[in-house]
């Protein structure tokens, strides 16, 4: 991958990015924000959405084109969920705990807070919402990170309702899940102060790190998205969505500036040979006994095959913009949009079944010479006539150069198109909740994860690497919660990392341990109900039967402590079996006998007890 100067380029940047609140209800109703598994759902119903105008009367293009696509949405409800999320019923007043956690990410953006919030209704008609919009509020300006290059303005930061999970794709439309529609979802915008891609990979990380400061963020794959908006000073501002790992930042930069770059070159290629689309028609004719199977396929339902010549366009078609991407991708992509499955074109062809006489053919249908490039789709009629078409629009859009659009972010760092970018024409405002007051000096400002590490070493004496492995963990709020019962810091941080880490390794279902067992185990063994080397046991016994209380772990796995006098009188016995090693060997036989007596105990018994106690009883008979 070539490396630019993108100084010279005119890379402007910035990012977008949007975290998951973990609350203990959703943003509009009481529902809990917990996700489901598809199968739990109890029952579906299907909606069929269209755009609305704006408060101005327009209606935003982005929702247009989405609307434009012919498709039914099916939603799994569950016994959690409710009619707040199926749309029929009002939204309940914005959730407190979701209020105060916003306001102290404001203060650790350094944001000016607004007085009073004012719910506003953003048009998305994909399905992801039910309503056919989604619920978002402004809550802060003019904030900054500090990077290595240089601060980093914070535009603004919002407080919405996060959208439905995509569960399938089908041929006629697209099925979501309602557990993780309404979760509270703040968004952070950037200035457009970032010009590299390693600038943009450490804005993010900062803000993902002030984010889980507040110990009140969701964690995992999915909580977080950062999307990322790229321009150079020729061409234009693409907003790319979704990428899931802070690691495909730079990438993503480095790949949409090639892509621009790569554009621009087209751009000024097409100029030099005068090149222009031509009109669509129908080749149907051409491939009357093609023995290509996608042309085939399409026939032999009714369907018929449309062409655009591309006049001038001869091999650029085919040329790369991004690795495994050309400018035939992105006429693909469009025509995809409008229910194809692709496009052909001539810088690829022969191929795929289509033969060299096939090629002469078509280029003669369509009055395409040696110098042009044909693009074709096999299609039902009405799904041919606009897929080609759409791709016909993307050629018109090359000879201009770079189109703004909004991307899908991949994770080979390249991206595809999604739709046109959205304007101001998809926000109302919000009549069914109240305005919000909102006042900073309610909450205080969280203690940054860099903060804690150091103090988990100065207070509780964790070493450096332990401190930050508990500090940035996502079990972090949980750690704090124990040590404040006063447990004893180094095994807390132990258990939670350490600990459950090498259970999952040994594939006990950890994911089904909630804070209630791990805080239930940790209080077990500071009030001596339950020995060190028993906690692996009833963890596992937890895992696998969550419904359980760690007392009753504990009761069926046998791990009930015992005290002073059992672990002498099982000591005692493990020293006369071994009387003749003691007296030959003295303290040298500590270490085996250690084992056999754990072993004898069963994890019963606290290991530092039964060590003082085998001293003294070998010390004895020495």
């Amino acid at each position: 991958m070539s490396e630019y100067d993108y100084e010279d380029l005119g890379l402007v940047a910035g990012l977008e990015i949007h975290q998951q609140l973990d609350t203990e209800t959703k943003l509009f109703c009481k529902c809990p924000t917990e996700l489901r598994e598809p199968e739990e759902s109890s029952r579906t119903f299907t909606r069929f959405l269209h755009p609305t105008r704006s408060e101005l009367g327009e209606i935003d293009k982005a929702a247009l084109e989405e609307s434009q696509i012919d498709r039914e949405f099916e939603y799994l409800a569950y016994d959690s969920t409710c009619l707040v999320e199926e749309d029929d019923e009002p939204p309940h007043r914005l959730d407190e705990e979701a209020r105060e956690v916003v306001l102290e990410i404001a203060q650790l953006l350094d944001m000016d807070v607004i007085d009073q919030a004012h719910l506003m209704r953003k048009i998305v008609v994909d399905g992801s919402n039910t309503s056919g919009f989604q619920r978002s509020t402004l809550v802060a300006t003019d904030g900054e990170i500090r990077t290595s290059d240089g601060p980093v303005g914070v535009e603004d930061l919002m407080l919405e309702e996060e959208s439905a999970q995509r569960i399938e794709e089908r041929e006629d439309g697209v099925l979501y899940s309602l557990d993780r529609l309404g979760i509270p979802l703040v968004e952070i915008g950037t200035k457009p102060d970032i010009s590299s891609p390693e600038q943009a990979r450490e804005a993010a990380e900062r803000i993902g790190m002030l984010l889980r400061s507040t110990g009140h963020v969701k964690r995992g794959l999915g909580t977080i998205r950062q999307d990322v908006n790229v321009s150079i000073a020729e061409g234009a501002r693409v907003e790319m969505k979704g990428v899931q790992s802070l690691d495909d930042i730079d990438d993503l930069v480095r790949h949409e500036v090639g892509r621009q770059v790569e554009l621009l070159a087209i751009r000024d290629e097409l100029h030099d040979r005068d090149a222009e689309v031509g009109e669509v028609q129908d080749v149907t004719s051409v491939f009357e006994d093609t023995d290509s199977g996608v042309i085939r396929g399409a026939l032999d339902k009714g369907g018929k095959v449309t062409a655009v010549p591309l006049f001038g366009f001869d091999g650029l078609v085919g040329r790369e913009i991004q690795p495994d991407r050309r400018l035939g991708t992105e006429l693909s992509d469009h025509a995809k949009r409008h229910g194809a499955g692709g496009i052909f074109h001539t810088d690829e062809l022969p191929a795929y079944g289509v033969t060299e006489d096939e090629v002469a053919a078509l280029r003669n249908a369509v009055g395409a010479g040696d110098d042009d490039a044909v693009a074709i789709v096999a299609a039902s009629p009405n799904v041919a006539d606009g897929a080609i078409a759409a791709a016909a629009e993307r050629a018109e859009v090359a000879l201009e150069g770079v189109p703004e659009e909004t991307r899908g972010a991949k994770e080979d760092g390249t991206s595809r198109y999604l739709r046109p970018l959205p304007g101001a024409a998809r926000m109302y405002p919000e009549t069914d909740v109240p305005p919000v007051d909102l006042d900073p000096t309610e909450v205080e400002t969280p203690e940054l994860l860099t903060e804690k590490v150091e103090r988990y070493q100065s207070e509780f004496s964790l070493g450096a690497g332990l401190a930050e492995q508990v500090a940035y963990g996502r079990r972090m709020p949980l750690f704090e919660r124990a040590v404040e019962t006063g447990a004893d810091p180094t095994f807390v941080a132990g258990l939670l990392e350490s600990t459950v880490t090498e259970l999952r390794r040994e594939d006990v279902p950890v994911e089904n341990l909630t804070d209630d067992h791990f805080l239930g185990v940790i209080d077990l063994v500071t009030d001596g109900d339950l020995a060190k080397e028993g906690v692996n046991d009833v963890l596992t016994l937890l895992a696998e039967n969550p419904e359980l209380s760690p007392e009753e772990a504990v009761e069926e796995a046998g791990l009930a402590g015992v005290g002073e006098d059992e672990v002498r009188e099982a000591v005692v016995t493990v020293v006369k079996r071994n009387e003749e090693q003691v007296e030959e060997e003295g303290m040298g036989a500590f270490s085996g006998l250690m084992g056999e007596c754990m072993g004898q105990l069963r994890g019963k018994a606290d290991g530092d007890l039964v060590s003082q106690v085998l001293r003294e009883e070998i010390q004895q008979r020495a």
